[in-house]
């Protein structure tokens, strides 16, 4: 019966990789166009499939934004992706990474609503997999950066979160875990941006150093600490290597929904969105991107990542790899942005197939 049930959940992401690549290949024509806009919109459907959701159908519409049409202002970006899931799960978010002219301010922020039952484990980088609870929520998330020009490439200003989780509701044996209740977190810091990247959605060479500091107003105050730094090189052989560190902290006691996790499409793909969660997170992540043919590329991805609550991110117990291989397609010529088809592995039986506008990192 287990055999029965992996081999089905492989053909449901073999069958999104193959639904996914007929899209392209039908939506190629009329996407890539030699003209320069200074607005492009890429609707897209979706269809696919990641640990935390189990199958997914949506849409997503990627806007790229070239207001000033000048060398030394970078192509701006929104996106807004709407999902509903075989689990009964909707999830709605938009994202935006914003340039004003000659980039004196710069802009960055998310907002998020999703509404759907969820899986928890207690915190801690090894707990086991008997520990599951289900519980439900509806959860929404802002987020805010403000940014000014104060050398070059680089950014300073203040950024701003609220997190809010409410109809936290007990599904199945969550009252051993007394922390899942309603909840929420409002914070304000500071921000300081090095940013020498050719490209937000697909960059193939500079450099990103991202440093952000806050104060968060909960049940109990907290401070949080992230340091996200990314390196990309490409050769004349059009392979490019990109390579992410992050180390996100936390210091005093935050709510059981804002934690370090691992998972997502964007960071340490191959885990179940939140499978693993506690104070602090280290991760390195490396990834190799190369052509194939014709509109078609690939990339090799894999990486290292520690969930801890002290001062010792290197226990063996918390440290978790994840590799991945992935299919990328040139949807915009102008921008060189791709369509991201990526299936990642991590430990403990965990997996995913991810689609989404631009790279991970």
């Amino acid at each position: 019966m287990q055999s029965c049930i992996v081999t089905g959940m492989a053909n449901k992401k073999i069958k999104a990789a193959v639904f996914s690549l007929i899209l392209c290949c039908n939506l190629a024509f009329c996407l890539d166009s030699p003209r320069q806009k200074k607005v492009k919109i890429l609707p897209f459907p979706v269809f696919g499939y990641s640990p935390e959701t189990g199958t997914y159908v949506g849409a997503v519409t990627l806007l790229t934004l070239n207001a000033y049409n000048d060398i030394s202002t970078r192509t701006s970006n929104a996106k807004l992706e709407f999902n509903y899931t075989w689990k009964k799960q909707i999830i709605l978010e938009g994202e935006w990474n914003y340039f004003f002219k000659k980039e004196k301010w710069f802009s960055k922020g998310k907002i998020h609503y999703s509404k759907y039952p969820d899986y928890y484990y207690g915190i801690g980088g090894d707990t086991p997999p008997d520990n599951k609870a289900i519980f439900d929520s509806n959860r929404f998330l802002f987020a805010i950066s403000a940014l000014k020009k104060v050398g070059p490439d680089l950014f300073t200003g203040f950024n701003m979160q609220y997190s809010g989780y409410s109809s936290v509701g007990s599904v199945e044996e969550s009252a051993a875990y007394p922390e899942l209740e309603d909840g929420a977190s409002f914070g304000i810091g500071y921000s300081l941006l090095r940013d020498t990247r050719n490209s937000l959605l697909t960059p193939t060479r500079g450099a990103y150093t991202y440093f952000r500091i806050s104060y968060n107003l909960s049940e109990k105050n907290y401070w949080k600490m992230t340091l996200d730094t990314r390196y990309y090189k490409t050769w004349k052989s059009r392979i490019t290597l990109a390579v992410r560190a992050v180390n996100d902290l936390r210091f005093g006691n935050p709510p059981f929904f804002d934690h370090a996790f691992l998972g997502g499409d964007q960071f340490v793909r191959g885990y179940y969105y939140g499978r693993y969660r506690d104070k602090n997170l280290s991760s390195l992540q490396t990834e190799i991107r190369f052509p194939l043919f014709w509109k078609f590329g690939a990339a090799l991805f894999g990486g290292l990542s520690s969930l801890y609550s002290g001062n010792h991110p290197f226990n063996l117990k918390s440290i978790k790899y994840n590799i991945g291989l992935g299919i990328r397609f040139l949807v915009d010529k102008g921008d060189g942005t791709n369509l991201r088809m990526d299936y990642a592995v991590g430990q403990d039986n965990n997996d995913g197939f991810y689609m989404s506008f631009g790279e991970s990192f």
